[in-house]
């Protein structure tokens, strides 16, 4: 159906609005590409000591995959007609915009394909969808974060986890969602992986305390 490539495009364009990029640039901080790892994202963000924008990016970066999602629901339903807005058709249409977040966001074509590593985008995502799922992953964050120290770590599992809590609380839809974040992430994440594989990876704050 023309509706549910139009929700895929209308996710990726939204999702592949680089806020981290464009906010550093406007507060007179360059090219974020050029500090830390390069990521365009919320972690890298606060690398340049400022901890508003830092916010300001995750809560956007955040908000643009809700937003697809939420636009591609309404949209469907008002489509497919107004009984139907929480139908398989108009939940698939979110569900496809909520993907296309995802790819916008890990491989905008504005930036070459270079973009982030997807965390915030798939929260905000996760939250629009199904949102008992979101909730779930960021506790499992908060609880991994205040064992380990570690926000990779803390990312990878809230996200692993999250197929298994689709498929619960959401079904075979919603799971296969996850799967698909999950496998994406982990991708995006292979640096991080072999540094924790090493016990490499830091910590949390390491970088202040270390300064």
């Amino acid at each position: 159906m023309l509706i549910l490539v139009a929700a895929a495009l209308l996710g990726y364009l939204l999702g592949s609005i680089p806020f981290g990029l464009v906010l550093t640039r406007l507060a007179g901080l360059g090219d974020i590409r050029q500090i830390g790892s390069g990521n365009i994202g919320a972690t890298n963000v606060l690398r340049t000591g400022n901890k508003p924008l830092a916010l300001a990016t995750l809560l956007l970066d955040s908000g643009k995959g809700a937003v697809a999602a939420l636009v591609a629901l309404d949209l469907a339903g008002r489509f497919i007609g107004p009984d139907m807005a929480m139908t398989q058709p108009a939940m698939t249409a979110a569900v496809l915009a909520a993907g296309g977040a995802m790819l916008g966001h890990s491989f905008p074509v504005w930036l070459g394909f270079k973009g982030g590593k997807g965390v915030a985008t798939a929260i905000g995502v996760l939250l629009a969808v199904c949102w008992p799922v979101g909730l779930l992953a960021c506790l499992t964050w908060l609880v991994v974060a205040g064992l380990f120290r570690i926000s990779s770590l803390s990312a990878l599992t809230a996200i692993a986890l999250s197929p298994l809590t689709g498929w619960w609380f959401g079904g075979p839809l919603v799971a296969g969602l996850c799967l698909f974040i999950a496998i994406l992430v982990f991708i995006r994440h292979e640096a991080n992986i072999r540094r924790l594989l090493k016990g490499e990876e830091p910590k949390i704050g390491a970088g202040k305390k270390a300064a």
